[in-house]
């Protein structure tokens, strides 16, 4: 287990257009599409890393001459105006829900690169004059494990934004509007092919992570393996298509009291009662071997909403072990899991062999 820090890896680079994407100036005439930044954008894609644009021009013209190329299914939430481009970039950061120091920022203008640099120095800001050959082959472009959810993360997204959309115009309360999505959770002890994503989400997800540790493969799998643990993984799936695997938990399973290291998810779900289903299931697997039920919690600067989740899930104060505040649950009564969503719990014995990992 390490301590929590930022990871290095990319999670979205924003491009500017004109001598960037491409040579040439818009509004001045024709333009060409750099073939090296194409080749770039669809590698980087593949690897889970999204791209996003951030352009003073005119967007009509702009958006038109992107999808000419081709590409306006790889740009999320395109930013072209005539706002400075830090704004651009903060809006960006805010749309997609990643930390601004996740983002990389390319233009040939100095100016513009250090008028990012100054409002946000998290930012890594790149020459595209020099910066566009070996773009793919910078270390902080190569997350460690290439995952089918990082390969769908651009996918994820914009079935996101479809939702998005669609809680916007649904007519209705809130519980209404989560039972029309379909949304089936399905919570299973972790596999061999789960290990590369629980890894990826520990480094990437601190806001709603309980403890803020991280841990690496060869932990995990250590964790995995062991009779003294419980590695749960969420994984969610609704009308719109699948959210991947969005949750993780690590049980300590003791003989008198289970203990809840770890309990983290995806932003992406925040809203939608997930962290209330995987406890309840957590609850009900240790109240099934006779078990007293803790949690560990170890308050960041970002991860508020995890001590409002075991709160709202009746979890009361029990105690400090040095920085950690323990909580504990009374399982006399386990709450009813929401009703808007089809939970499917999977035991360890359900599992085939061959899936575990050792």
């Amino acid at each position: 287990m390490t301590d929590r820090g930022n990871s290095k890896t990319v999670k979205c680079i924003v491009w500017d257009l004109d001598e960037t994407l491409w040579d040439g100036v818009l509004l001045e005439g024709e333009v060409a599409l750099r073939p090296e930044a194409a080749a770039a954008i669809k590698a980087l894609d593949e690897r889970g890393i999204l791209h996003s644009v951030a352009s003073k021009n005119d967007r009509a013209l702009a958006m038109e001459q992107i999808a000419a190329f081709g590409l306006t299914d790889y740009f999320l939430c395109p930013q072209i105006s005539w706002d400075p481009k830090s704004r651009a970039v903060e809006r960006i950061a805010e749309r997609l829900n990643i930390g601004i120091d996740s983002l990389a920022f390319i233009d040939d203008q100095p100016f513009e690169r250090e008028e990012v640099r100054f409002a946000h120095p998290q930012v890594r800001c790149l020459d595209s004059r020099v910066d566009l050959e070996g773009l793919i082959d910078r270390p902080e472009m190569k997350p460690r494990f290439a995952t089918e959810d990082q390969k769908r993360r651009r996918l994820m997204y914009q079935e996101d934004f479809s939702r998005q959309a669609a809680e916007e115009s649904f007519e209705g309360t809130a519980e209404a509007f989560l039972a029309s999505l379909g949304m089936q959770l399905r919570i299973a002890p972790a596999v061999d092919d789960d290990l590369q994503r629980a890894e990826e989400l520990t480094q990437r997800t601190h806001q709603l992570n309980s403890t803020g540790y991280t841990y690496d493969y060869d932990e995990l799998a250590a964790l995995q393996r062991s009779p003294d643990h419980l590695l749960l993984v969420a994984q969610l799936h609704d009308k719109f298509g699948d959210y991947g695997k969005i949750g993780l938990a690590l049980v300590e399973n003791g003989s008198d009291c289970w203990t809840l290291k770890l309990l983290l998810m995806s932003c992406r779900v925040m809203t939608r009662g997930v962290g209330s289903a995987l406890l309840c299931d957590i609850m009900r697997r240790a109240k099934a071997a006779g078990a007293r039920l803790q949690a560990e919690f170890l308050e960041t600067q970002r991860n508020r909403p995890m001590k409002i989740t075991f709160r709202f899930a009746g979890f009361k104060p029990a105690g400090q072990r040095g920085d950690l505040v323990l909580f504990e649950r009374d399982l006399a009564e386990i709450p009813p899991l929401p009703g808007y969503m089809d939970v499917v719990a999977v035991d360890r014995e359900s599992l085939p062999a061959e899936d575990l990992a050792g």
